[in-house]
């Protein structure tokens, strides 16, 4: 008697056929970037005329203070960004959700600015923080702040970036969130009405704890998408990482050492420490939500 084997996708060889392009190219575009990147990180020289420095890459740039700086800064605008724009976000979303009709018009607001470019973004945003005729300054005039001069002043890029950031996370988080709110058994809250809890005890008991899968795709995200932000700087300060490297971040300073400085070998260095980070941070954050779940 044939023993009957239980089917397994896997073991078609047809299954494998139908993979076979979108392998490929992640295969092409993403596994042999990664590597290449990785054995680049021990190569100096030029891109056509490679020499193998060893570990050197990695000494220059853990010596260097401008890296330091860099990190600095992502790590600061990672978690100045991140928990902000999460938390602006998700008080909209629920005012949306809850309180406001005609939700398909505001959630197409909401929406344009994600499917907008960046750097069209950028412009207008410096126009917004221009320190003499900007919007911004305009508006802080009327409650008696003076004007501030956020794009040409050291102590001012930063908080700049930051505002930028936290306004260029809100979209794709509220609509994410939205959807999360939808997904809740709206029979949970009737039951709360019937014994009497008020929305604020809806809201932390029933509402949140629904969403902790939502707001933790949503954290991880969007802490990788801030450790490698590059384009708000390069739209907001012209090119340039603010007023004496004031807002260099570390993909910024990968970029200029791969492109302008020509030291493909250190930019790549850069590239692997900063991956091993986000990497690792991303396994920490997930062991803790996981806790937090449990």
């Amino acid at each position: 008697m044939n023993r009957l084997r239980r089917y397994s996708a896997e073991s078609q060889p047809k299954a494998w056929l139908f993979l076979a392009p979108a392998l490929l190219i992640i295969i092409v575009f993403n596994i042999y970037p990664l590597f290449r990147s990785f054995w680049m990180s021990f190569q100096g020289g030029t891109l056509t005329n490679p020499v193998f420095h060893g570990i050197n890459n990695y000494k220059t740039i853990l010596a260097d203070a401008n890296f330091h700086k860099a990190m600095k800064n992502t790590a600061l605008y990672a978690f100045s960004v991140v928990p902000i724009s999460l938390i602006i976000s998700m008080t909209i979303a629920w005012i949306i959700f809850e309180k406001v009709k005609h939700k398909n018009f505001f959630e197409t607001t909401f929406f344009i600015p994600y499917v907008t470019s960046t750097l069209a973004i950028g412009i207008v945003f410096k126009y917004f923080f221009n320190g003499s005729y900007g919007i911004i300054n305009h508006i802080l005039g009327w409650f008696g702040v003076a004007p501030i001069n956020w794009l040409d002043s050291i102590s001012m890029n930063m908080p700049t970036l930051i505002i930028f950031g936290i306004w260029s996370g809100l979209a794709f988080n509220i609509i994410i969130l939205l959807a999360g709110f939808r997904n809740i058994d709206k029979q949970y809250y009737k039951v709360a009405d019937m014994f009497g809890a008020t929305e604020m005890e809806q809201f932390t008991r029933i509402t949140l704890p629904q969403l902790f899968p939502t707001v933790t795709f949503l954290l991880t995200v969007n802490f990788i998408s801030a450790f490698k932000v590059y384009t708000q700087v390069y739209a907001l300060f012209g090119g340039k990482p603010g007023i004496a490297n004031s807002a260099q971040t570390a993909v910024y300073y990968i970029y200029d050492k791969f492109h302008i400085a020509q030291r493909p070998g250190v930019g790549m260095a850069a590239t692997v420490v900063l991956f091993l980070l986000i990497l690792l941070f991303t396994f920490i954050q997930n062991k803790i939500t996981e806790k937090v779940a449990h």
